[in-house]
């Protein structure tokens, strides 16, 4: 086996070379097993999954190891549906949410800017924007998600509305006049 693992001075020698004899004996079968059972796609991410678990628990394999594997592999495989029904059912809660027939149009003129001025910021900019005005968090806990301390990421905050503040006032006056006074 190559790469990183491989040249780690830090990693037992005997432990890798278990892992390297379970990857080389088994890889084959495992992929073959996720491939028959996942369809088309995903099937080299369980088959990594599988040994990057396979890795972490080396000392947990049994000698025959191939079920072993099997078994991650299927549970693996058993997370990833329930995720994607997850997923399918949260896409039918949202669906079902939405306004049906005509409704009100969403404001133009500045409003419509908006995708474009945020657009032009920093992805950090933006980031700290979208925290605090679409998910709602305030600047304590946005500073948690993004790993900062509350301060700057005030900061952040602080220069994003200034800059998203311009862009907006950059909009030329012609298309803001047009669009308040619909």
């Amino acid at each position: 086996m190559t790469g990183p693992m491989a040249e780690d001075p830090l990693i037992d020698v005997d432990r890798q070379a278990r892992f390297n004899e379970l990857f080389d004996r088994h890889y084959a079968a495992v992929r073959a097993y996720v491939a028959r059972r996942s369809g088309s796609g995903g099937v080299d991410d369980v088959v990594s999954e599988t040994f990057l678990v396979a890795w972490r628990r080396i000392d947990a394999v049994p000698e025959d190891g191939l079920p072993w594997l099997l078994g991650v592999a299927r549970r693996i495989l058993a997370n990833q549906r329930r995720g994607e029904a997850r997923r399918g059912a949260l896409i039918q809660l949202l669906a079902s949410m939405l306004p049906r027939g005509p409704g009100p149009e969403p404001p133009g003129g500045v409003f419509g800017e908006l995708p474009d001025a945020l657009a032009a910021l920093s992805a950090r900019e933006r980031e700290a924007l979208l925290l605090v005005a679409w998910e709602g968090l305030d600047p304590q806990r946005a500073a948690r998600v993004v790993g900062c301390a509350p301060a700057a990421f005030r900061a952040r905050l602080y220069r994003a509305r200034r800059r998203l503040a311009a862009q907006l006032r950059a909009v030329p006056a012609e298309v803001r006049l047009t669009e308040e006074t619909r």
